[in-house]
């Protein structure tokens, strides 16, 4: 899970993308698993975008690796009324905008790129600090209580 703090930069980053793109309508950052860790998206139901995001996920990475076109970095799906665009956002996350069908795509691309790695680096960096921790100190020896030392194994 991803600590609270991470996830107010997560939100803050869609709502800077939000104000940059004038013609985004939501933005959303989820798990890869379908679980929502922030978004903006006034409208939507976020949980069950987040969802149907993580079925697209698994059906673009399994295309990616039958066609050998390697790991999934993006997916575009426009519809009557505008796009929906998922971007990876570092090993864990997926980023979801949805845009209006106004919107020029090559702009769309290229922010929806760069606020997915910054997302991707704060999530990451995130479960990595809450992973660590918990792997060194089963890892860990026991330290020994100052002036004492450990029992010695006989040679």
């Amino acid at each position: 899970m991803v600590p609270e703090a991470e996830v107010r930069d997560v939100l803050d980053e869609l709502q800077r993308l939000r104000a940059r793109v004038p013609l985004l309508s939501g933005a959303l950052a989820a798990s890869t698993d379908g679980l929502v860790l922030a978004n903006d998206t006034p409208g939507v139901e976020a949980e069950g975008v987040a969802a149907l995001t993580a079925a697209a996920l698994g059906v673009s990475v399994r295309m990616t690796d039958a066609t050998g076109r390697g790991g999934f970095r993006e997916l575009l799906v426009r519809g009557d009324s505008g796009y929906i665009a998922t971007y990876a956002a570092g090993s864990s996350a997926v980023l979801t905008l949805l845009a209006e069908d106004r919107i020029n795509v090559g702009r769309l691309h290229l922010e929806g790129r760069r606020a997915g790695a910054r997302i991707g680096e704060l999530v990451d960096a995130a479960l990595e600090r809450t992973v660590r921790p918990a792997t060194a100190a089963r890892a860990a020896p026991p330290r020994p209580a100052p002036g004492r030392t450990l029992p010695q194994r006989p040679t």
